[in-house]
């Protein structure tokens, strides 16, 4: 079979008379995924607001969603990773260097070019990442573990641990600034992200290769699928999208500084595991991460607002991801579980 010939759905799971179809279990399981966030979003809604009244207010809404459009970019960044079945433990790090990095090219060159370097950055980043994974056949763990204390130690020797400051205040404007329903534009910028991601995820041969990789490797690559040229693509796109997150995180605090990407990591991953988007991978997609970031950025403003402590929010993510992961999880891929 070709590469032209290949089928949107390259594996169909076989069921026996008599038996629920496999198709129908699926279609259970992808609505569950799909309305327990949304169940979850309702119930934190209705929490918070009960507490604090305030919290369903239009100044808080726009608050929240400043506050989570860097972590949205990264979530969907670890999104096309963890559809091919692989994870990313360096998208912190990557929106780390890309804000020291394009910090100082900004200055000394201008905001364009800050704004290019810092996206070519987390491209390259990416690349590296997916010709280790593709090339030398280190785990995704492995290779992003090693390169997230790689870009967090070149970050740092960088900037010597300072933050460094914008001198010009143009692409702060340009991220800060509302130009469209009053909406500030770091919003617009995630949820276009969103949009254009949903639609190659769904209708594009790329997309459709993401999910059949993660489906079953073996399975797609009989089927004709580059297996070694998607995974680098796939490893590609996601250090682009955290080379722009690094870009708007550094425009939003007017400053690249060497814990900019700290918190990310596992936020992103909660993201993504609550929003339905499976770690064995194949299953889920970009629009339910956004449903996901939509989950944590409540939790935790709801948090601060009923003024939990930062160790308790910690604890909390923690137990987000341990749920999310038990109810995503397809066990099915797995004949033992370790």
């Amino acid at each position: 079979m070709t590469e032209q010939q290949v089928p949107e759905t390259l594996s169909i799971a076989e069921h026996e008379p008599g038996r629920p179809r496999a198709g129908m279990w699926k279609r259970m399981r992808q609505a569950q995924a799909v309305m327990l966030p949304l169940a979850a979003i309702a119930a934190l809604v209705a929490y918070f607001t009960a507490v604090n009244p305030l919290f369903l207010s239009v100044d808080n809404a726009l608050n929240i969603g400043r506050q989570s459009s860097v972590l949205l970019l990264v979530a969907l960044a670890e999104t096309i990773v963890i559809l091919i079945g692989s994870i990313d433990l360096s998208v912190g790090s990557i929106v780390t260097l890309v804000g020291i990095i394009g910090a100082s090219a900004a200055n000394r060159f201008g905001w364009l070019a800050g704004a290019v370097v810092g996206i070519w950055i987390g491209a390259m980043v990416g690349l590296v990442n997916g010709a280790l994974l593709t090339r030398l056949k280190v785990p995704s763990f492995l290779v992003t573990l090693g390169m997230l204390s790689i870009l967090s130690g070149v970050a740092n020797q960088i900037s010597q641990g300072e933050s460094i400051l914008l001198e010009s205040p143009v692409l702060s404007n340009l991220v800060n600034r509302a130009v469209l329903a009053g909406v500030p534009n770091v919003i617009w910028i995630a949820l276009v992200v969103t949009g254009l991601l949903t639609v190659v995820a769904f209708r594009t041969r790329f997309g459709r290769y993401l999910f059949a990789l993660g489906g079953g490797e073996i399975v797609a690559a009989n089927a004709g699928v580059p297996i070694t040229a998607y995974k680098l693509a796939a490893f590609v796109a996601s250090g682009t999208i955290c080379g722009l997150a690094g870009v708007v995180l550094t425009g939003q605090v007017g400053a690249g500084t060497p814990t900019a990407g700290g918190g990310l990591l596992l936020d992103s991953i909660a993201a993504v595991v609550m929003g339905g988007t499976a770690l064995s991978g194949g299953i889920g997609g970009p629009h339910r991460t956004l449903l996901g970031v939509l989950v944590i950025a409540l939790l935790g403003n709801g948090m601060d607002v009923t003024e939990v402590n930062n160790f308790t929010q910690d604890m909390v993510k923690g137990a987000v991801i341990i749920l999310a992961v038990s109810l995503t999880i397809d066990r099915e891929k797995y004949a033992f579980i370790k």
